[in-house]
């Protein structure tokens, strides 16, 4: 004889789920107060700090000013400057420069042979490792008027320049270049080899030349790591401070003065925590609207 299964009452169900996903979350506990106290906590704070006209000297207490602070910031011209010269040094420096150098360098590599990969790779690497400020110093001797590029244009008898008065944003994005490709071509190098050797010998034995390759075959089974690839690219780049700080100080006038070293001179050199918190967290708006932007062309992807 057979007995009916047991039916539970829909709150011991309830219960009973309950007490399954906390058991689940309680491996990732750690973790999660761990980022609530040393991200969310900082995060929360400087927000408050944004609306407020707090002064590192000559002020007694603070006070809350509302959105002064971000009204301030779209009437102010250098801002907005900053703004600019911040999309033009993340659209040349990242979207463009560490993104299509990265790539072309893992697909040469590729094809190389194996002293000239190991070389190659060193050589980039190298210069991703070094600390930012000395990979500034030796970008600031290569472009200052009497350094390296300038010695070599002299020796071509070509016209030269003083580069870090003339073109200051296009020296720093060429140095950003320099120094972060190295990411980008690891990056798309474990893409590449992930990429079956059948369907490339295919596409050569019908004809395809290598650009019709690249085009039609390597860049759509890679999708996702170049988006992948862009958006941490984004996010680094629009953070540099050091880079550009050793090499022009934002300088000459703010002709290379990004958001983060507007950030730096309203908060630090001027003093104004409120203005510069405001600014910062400006930026973090725009590394956020990149992030939603390229989160959901990877889900469009799946």
């Amino acid at each position: 004889m057979t007995t009916a299964p047991r039916k539970h009452h829909p709150h011991q169900r309830r219960t009973h789920r309950s007490r399954r996903a906390l058991l689940r979350a309680l491996p990732v506990s750690p973790a999660t107060i761990l980022l609530l106290l040393f991200l969310a906590g900082p995060i929360g704070y400087c927000a408050y700090i944004a609306f407020t006209d707090l002064q590192l000297t000559g002020q007694a207490e603070s006070s809350f000013v509302g959105f002064a602070n971000f009204r301030e910031a779209f009437g102010d011209e250098r801002f907005l400057n900053a703004v600019w010269l911040t999309l033009v040094f993340t659209v040349l420096s990242s979207l463009i420069g560490q993104n299509t150098l990265g790539l072309a360098l893992a697909s040469l590599m590729q094809r190389a042979s194996k002293p000239i990969r190991t070389l190659t790779g060193a050589i980039v690497v190298t210069a991703w490792v070094l600390p930012e400020v000395v990979a500034g110093f030796l970008l600031y001797a290569f472009f200052r008027r009497e350094g390296t590029l300038n010695a070599v244009l002299d020796f071509l008898h070509l016209p030269s320049q003083n580069w870090m008065f003339t073109l200051p944003i296009l020296a720093v994005s060429f140095a950003n270049v320099w120094r972060g490709t190295a990411f980008s071509m690891l990056v798309y190098s474990a893409a590449l080899n992930e990429i079956p050797k059948e369907i490339t010998e295919a596409a050569e034995v019908d004809g395809a030349s290598g650009w019709r390759r690249m085009w039609h075959i390597t860049l759509p089974m890679i999708r996702r790591s170049i988006g992948t690839n862009l958006m941490l690219n984004t996010l680094q780049t629009l953070s540099v401070f050091g880079l550009i700080w050793v090499m022009t100080r934002g300088g000459p006038g703010n002709r290379s003065q990004t958001l983060p070293l507007f950030m730096y001179e309203q908060a630090f050199q001027k003093s104004m925590i409120g203005y510069g918190t405001a600014v910062a967290l400006l930026l973090l708006l725009v590394g956020s609207l990149f992030s939603l932007v390229y989160m959901r062309l990877l889900r469009t992807e799946v």
